[in-house]
């Protein structure tokens, strides 16, 4: 199913590229013979966001009048040549690779091929029509962006924090259930779920970053008094829990399948260590520090402590319970010092 921010950007670069199309025949001079750029300007600056947007077609003009400029140089020399025209698409290519110019990038060696190749009979008046036929497009695609309902990515930040969350909830609490369960256990989902936390945080990060982009240049932005601040510290804390969340998956599931032997989890501290990580993973879905399950998942890890000291002993080690009872702790301590900050 197509998401509605697509759907929307799609339809307002229909409306860009239509708007374009119509002023570039209204443009006077020599860049009436090329109304067919303006459509492209506006749809190269066609971004989710309007600061993207305007980005991208500076950008785009940038590599425009840099291949422009390259091409023209070269026919200083005289008329192109296969040799010639070769060698300024080659040297356009270098000169792309540099980062700054983003989006212009693929238009430099473009822009000078095409010079080279089809306005050659008039290289000046093709370049110039060339070029403000693409400023009106980008310059249409901008207005259009910031207009016509600019986008605001808010809640997909909001809903990636609240699914992240979910599922290093879900995690806690499966490996909770494992551990209650007779080993090895029948289930395995979570044992093999542990890089996909690590992406799908970086998903939220990204979500984070492009709610953050979309405030500038937008005329929405006033309207929403979203703490996008406080969205970036509860994705830290977040990171972090993902982090003590995937070196628990992995070392549980090494306990279990691995190195049961090296690595023992003792069976009077299973029912303890089970409740303690079902617990946490109500706090870490409840994500307060002042709530019931909080209190529920600190009172649980503090018992599993005092057990796994009266449980150890040569015969008995701990090693892998105080491991992962040390991870419980740096969860909790996430979710406290997250919500402590103003």
């Amino acid at each position: 199913m197509l998401r509605y921010t697509r759907v929307q950007l799609a339809v307002k670069a229909a409306a860009a590229v239509a708007v374009a199309w119509t002023v570039a025949h209204l443009v006077p001079g020599v860049a009436a013979e090329y109304p067919y750029y303006a459509p492209l300007g506006a749809l190269v600056s066609m971004y989710p966001t309007v600061s993207g947007s305007a980005k991208a077609g500076l950008q785009t003009l940038v590599g425009l009048v840099t291949g422009i400029a390259l091409a023209l140089t070269a026919l200083l020399l005289g008329n192109p040549t296969t040799l010639t025209i070769a060698l300024v698409v080659g040297v356009g290519v270098l000169l792309a690779g540099i980062p700054k110019l983003g989006a212009g990038q693929d238009y430099l060696p473009m822009a000078a091929l095409f010079v080279l190749v089809v306005g050659i009979d008039d290289p000046d008046g093709y370049s110039l029509g060339y070029v403000l036929q693409m400023l009106v497009g980008v310059g249409v695609g901008l207005t259009i962006n910031a207009v016509l309902f600019p986008p605001l990515h808010l809640n997909g930040a909001v809903d990636g924090l609240a699914s992240l969350r979910l599922a290093l909830s879900r995690q806690l609490k499966e490996m909770g259930t494992a551990i209650a369960e007779s080993w090895p256990p029948k289930h395995e989902d979570w044992a093999n779920r542990r890089t996909e936390l690590i992406s799908f945080s970086r998903e939220v990060r990204e979500s984070v970053q492009l709610a953050d982009r979309s405030r500038y240049g937008n005329l929405r932005s006033r309207r929403h008094n979203h703490d996008l601040d406080a969205d970036y510290r509860a994705l830290r804390a977040m990171e972090r829990v993902t982090l003590y969340v995937e070196d628990m998956t992995e070392m549980l599931s090494t306990a279990i399948w691995t190195s049961p032997e090296d690595m023992p989890v003792p069976d009077q501290l299973a029912e303890q260590l089970s409740e303690a990580m079902l617990a946490c993973g109500d706090a870490v879905q409840t994500w307060d520090a002042d709530s019931e399950e909080f209190s529920a998942a600190r009172e649980a890890v503090q018992k599993l402590q005092i057990d796994m000291n009266t449980a150890a002993s040569p015969d008995s080690p701990v090693d892998v319970t105080a491991s992962l009872a040390m991870s419980m702790r740096r969860v909790l301590r996430t979710i406290r010092t997250e919500e402590d900050q103003p």
